[in-house]
């Protein structure tokens, strides 16, 4: 099956176009907002810190970001930032430009000498990269061009039951295709590492399974947390879900039944196509932006108690097992799979729904939190925590 995106020139293909307005640290936040407000085409992308971090949460940081521009949604990218800021931006342009030719450009508040400078300079240059932008057209692709993300967030008993598996059809589709899927939030993979490791490629993927979820567990008994103690959370509970276990199981299926071919931090584009692993938190936010940063051009989010969040460069699918919470939040959900448990349609029927669903938002059509224009993003600044064991 073939879509129709934009061809960008290492190759790779976008399924929608945006110029980032890109912000390197807190001081330059509303500067770069101000530019972004003046060119209704651009996107904005804040960060909350960029300053003040030490050891590898640094690293992070410049990878994600250096990340979410490359990604291939993203036509062209203005790195706005303060100056001083650790997160400096001249370098991060350069860390970009060693990957990219596309068009990337920079200022910074001090060099402009102020506000009011950088603003209007700001805006010149990403009113410019806008108009070449628009001319671009969608082109023939194949679906082998697809990195899918999956994540869920406020889950109930449905979301194991009805949700997450329809997804994980959805997703092995898409493997069938060519394409590649991102599992992630290793905290909610507490449980199944056993069945991950068995579905592994080879035993270095198993070895990094098991590092990542054990280790994580490690780490936790440490520092003397129980993770139990948020996980699952009090709407999970709620929703009926009694364990993180129970939770993982759920959880796991996202991703569909094939082969684990590869683990990768956060942040980091996956080298192998098929189903691979991420490293992300479980607060979705964090983790759908390090699937963004990984190349990710689209999410397929399942929900049951209801979430609206987005993400400013990948369009967000929301799915529900509830329904419930379809009926109650229909202006946030796009795909109602609680036909599964009233036994209207069967999952792999509902699965292929979902999979039409996104062959229509990989051509162009909007999800509902497109619509309402919502982008989230957050980086997940403990990571150095987790990566190091990769």
């Amino acid at each position: 099956m073939r879509i129709k995106a934009y061809k960008r020139t290492d190759g790779t293909f976008g399924i929608r176009n945006k110029v980032l307005i890109l912000s390197t640290v807190g001081c330059a936040n509303e500067t770069a907002q101000r530019i972004s407000e003046q060119i209704p085409d651009a996107v904005f992308i804040p960060n909350t810190k960029g300053c003040g971090q030490i050891g590898d949460s640094v690293n992070i940081m410049k990878r994600t970001l250096t990340g979410l521009v490359l990604n291939s949604n993203v036509y062209g990218a203005l790195i706005v930032g303060l100056g001083c800021e650790t997160i400096q931006p001249y370098i991060l342009y350069e860390m970009i430009s060693a990957r990219t030719n596309k068009p990337v450009k920079v200022l910074t508040i001090q060099d402009e000498g102020g506000t009011v400078r950088a603003i209007q300079k700001g805006v010149t240059v990403a009113a410019t990269m806008v108009r070449k932008m628009f001319l671009q057209e969608r082109v023939d692709a194949d679906l082998s061009s697809i990195i899918l993300a999956t994540n869920c967030g406020g889950s109930d008993a449905t979301s194991g039951l009805a949700a997450n598996p329809s997804l994980g059809y959805c997703s092995d589709k898409l493997v069938t295709a060519g394409g590649t899927v991102i599992l992630g939030e290793t905290t909610e993979l507490i449980g199944t590492e056993h069945i991950l490791a068995g579905r592994a490629k080879n035993n270095e993927v198993k070895e990094n399974i098991y590092k990542i979820i054990k280790g994580l567990e490690i780490d936790f008994s440490k520092m003397g947390i129980d993770t139990r103690g948020a996980n699952p959370t009090p709407g999970n509970i709620k929703g009926g879900l009694s364990t993180l276990e129970e939770k993982a199981l759920g959880g796991i299926s996202k991703g569909g039944g094939t082969t684990i071919n590869e683990v990768v931090r956060y942040g980091d584009r996956p080298r192998e196509k098929g189903l691979v692993i991420m490293d992300t938190p479980g607060y979705d936010i964090e983790s759908l932006t390090g699937m963004a940063a990984g190349g990710a051009q689209v999410c397929v989010f399942t929900t049951g108690r209801g979430n609206p969040i987005g993400n400013p460069i990948m369009p967000v699918l929301k799915i529900t097992g509830n329904h419930e919470t379809y009926v109650n939040m229909e202006d946030n959900i796009d795909i109602d799979a609680s036909v599964v448990l009233r036994g209207t349609k069967s999952l792999f029927e509902c699965g292929d729904n979902i999979f039409n669903a996104l062959i229509h938002v990989c051509n162009g059509q909007k999800t509902k939190a497109e619509a309402f224009g919502f982008g989230e993003i957050s980086v997940y600044r403990n990571v150095e925590v987790w990566c190091n064991k990769l």
